[in-house]
């Protein structure tokens, strides 16, 4: 950097400084921060801090705390839905702790639906290993992207995008999903709205949806406890 010679040589070169600064490109995080360790098994017992659990000591590490098999079982789908999400996230799978990495397995009945619902903390990639579904896609614009995926097909849902995965088929459909963050979260639009507790207040309801008390009073009954 050069340095400015006047009477205002110092106020100069600070503004010089200050503007170089804001020129140079910023660091962004696309997914959760990346480890400053070789791995940190999660002590899920313990409080969970900002970006992760506590570290398990390394010296009460084993081989196991680098593998899961609670993917490799089938989900019960006999729920209103039709459809159940096995979660391989950090709660599930303490070894993905700090990665910024972890999996879903969902089974869907035919005729089933993994409901719409968002990841707020991260994208979403799927492989579809069995059946065929309907996989559909809301922008913030009210635009629906959609398509009819057999064995073998891929998606990708944007973070934090509405989305849904139908079974169009005969058969039960089996998917894995993938996302950037160790706990990518979900927010499952009907059980949010009609099952919150305590509830979300009935005149809010009726005026988002534009419908009668007596119309919100059945969808909620539906997800009583």
């Amino acid at each position: 950097m050069a340095t400015v010679k006047n009477q205002s040589g110092l106020y100069v070169q600070f503004t010089v400084c200050l503007i170089g600064l804001f020129l140079l490109p910023l660091p962004s995080h696309s997914s959760d921060p990346d480890p400053l360790q070789d791995f940190c098994i999660g002590d899920t017992k313990s409080a969970f801090s900002v970006n992760g659990f506590p570290c398990k000591p390394a010296i009460n590490v084993s081989s196991d705390d680098f593998f899961f098999d609670g993917l490799s079982k089938e989900g019960n789908t006999s729920n209103p839905f039709g459809s159940i999400v096995t979660p391989g996230n950090v709660l599930a799978f303490p070894g993905l702790n700090t990665l910024g990495i972890s999996m879903n397995r969902v089974d869907v009945a035919p005729g089933g639906l993994n409901p719409p619902h968002s990841h707020p903390r991260a994208a979403e990639t799927g492989v579809l290993i069995n059946g065929k579904i309907l996989v559909g896609i809301i922008t913030t614009g009210n635009v629906l992207y959609s398509k009819i995926l057999n064995p073998g097909q891929m998606f990708v849902i944007p973070k934090g995008l509405i989305h849904f995965e139908m079974n169009v088929g005969e058969e039960k459909a089996l998917i894995f999903t993938a996302f950037n963050s160790h706990l990518p979260g979900a927010v499952v639009v009907p059980l949010n709205l009609f099952a919150s507790k305590p509830s979300v207040p009935d005149g809010v309801l009726t005026k988002a949806f534009q419908v009668e008390k007596t119309v919100i009073d059945e969808i909620k009954s539906k997800f009583a406890a």
